[in-house]
């Protein structure tokens, strides 16, 4: 699990360090904020494309060999994105990160089931998932060392890009040595730990299988796939929005240097990360999934309402930022288990 963590961390950062990237991109380059936006959301066109392809891939081919060649293309693409000139350069790229980061994490929501039973999925979701505020914690201090350098002669929104992507290159090849597809292939398992774990998931394929198997058609028109894609959805243009907006938003209105505003970016997250290991371990020992879910959505949603409506000073904004972000991740590991 903590090698997974790392490489959401990566992930994550490679998505939303436009972010901060775009504090002095859209100046140098001349970007409006629709240029800006545009570019930044375009990247969900190519996710939506290779999403389904990428979770089938781990489940009938293999996730170590999935994930190894996703990360090397998306950490080249991330970190060619610091390169680029032009508003069309601006979209290809994010384009092309959409498509090469799609299969990454239904990838491993689909691994998770590998390893762990139902019953302990909330907490194995929860502390993989909260990459999502940790990553925007990783990557607040170190956007704002990077974002005023000017080595060799590149701006620093440029190295941003180009030091944050190179990572994933890293993690990539180390998955290909690292992970294991299935827990009887694990060797640092005991004999009797693997025989254990291999006849619980054995288990719940029987009794999925007893249940019958649907089409991938029939699934996509299953009212309830249809409502939890829409929960998921609401929640993911949240989470995002914030992820790629926070800092541009935070720099108005609390009038803010770039570094300053990268630092202060970090304090959403910093309370989020507590909220949504604290509700994952809650779903799993209550075993109730539709009200952790639903509770901290609608909190979050409250929260982003009032920023949006109201005209606040800093300190306001970044506690309804806080509450907006912790509601939105809070929810996941319930809503995924």
């Amino acid at each position: 699990m903590p090698f997974l963590f790392l490489l959401y961390v990566v992930s994550y950062i490679d998505r939303i360090n436009v972010g901060f990237a775009g504090l002095e991109m859209t100046g140098e380059l001349h970007f409006s904020n629709a240029v800006f936006g545009f570019g930044s959301g375009i990247f969900f066109i190519g996710y939506v494309v290779l999403g389904i392809p990428g979770a089938l891939l781990v489940e009938k081919w293999s996730a170590r060999k999935t994930m190894t060649v996703t990360m090397v293309v998306w950490g080249c693409v991330a970190a060619l994105t610091g390169l680029i000139h032009t508003k069309g350069e601006f979209y290809v790229m994010r384009f092309v990160l959409g498509l090469a980061e799609a299969g990454f994490f239904p990838g491993v929501i689909t691994y998770l089931s590998h390893w762990y039973r139902p019953q302990d999925r909330a907490k194995a979701v929860a502390m993989f998932m909260a990459a999502i505020p940790m990553s925007q914690v990783i990557a607040s201090p170190i956007s704002a060392l990077l974002i005023k350098t000017t080595w060799l002669g590149l701006s620093g929104w440029r190295w941003l890009l180009i030091l944050e992507g190179a990572p994933a290159v890293v993690c990539g090849l180390i998955s290909w040595f690292y992970l294991t597809d299935w827990p009887r292939q694990a060797r640092w398992l005991s004999a009797e730990e693997r025989e254990w774990l291999a006849g619980e998931l054995e288990r719940e394929s029987s009794q999925k299988a007893a249940v019958g198997r649907i089409s991938l058609w029939e699934a996509l028109r299953s009212r309830d796939v249809l409502l939890l894609a829409a929960t998921y959805f609401g929640g993911t243009t949240g989470t995002y929005g914030l992820g790629l907006w926070m800092p541009k938003m935070l720099q108005r209105v609390g009038h803010l240097d770039a570094v300053a505003t990268s630092w202060f970016t970090a304090i959403p997250a910093l309370v989020a990360v507590p909220a949504m290991l604290i509700c994952g371990w809650h779903s799993d020992r209550s075993g109730e999934r539709r009200w952790h879910t639903a509770i901290p959505r609608f909190t979050g949603a409250v929260a982003l309402a009032a920023v949006a409506a109201a005209t606040l000073n800093l300190p306001a904004t970044l506690v309804l930022f806080a509450i907006g972000f912790s509601g939105l991740v809070a929810a996941y590991p319930s809503l995924w288990a």
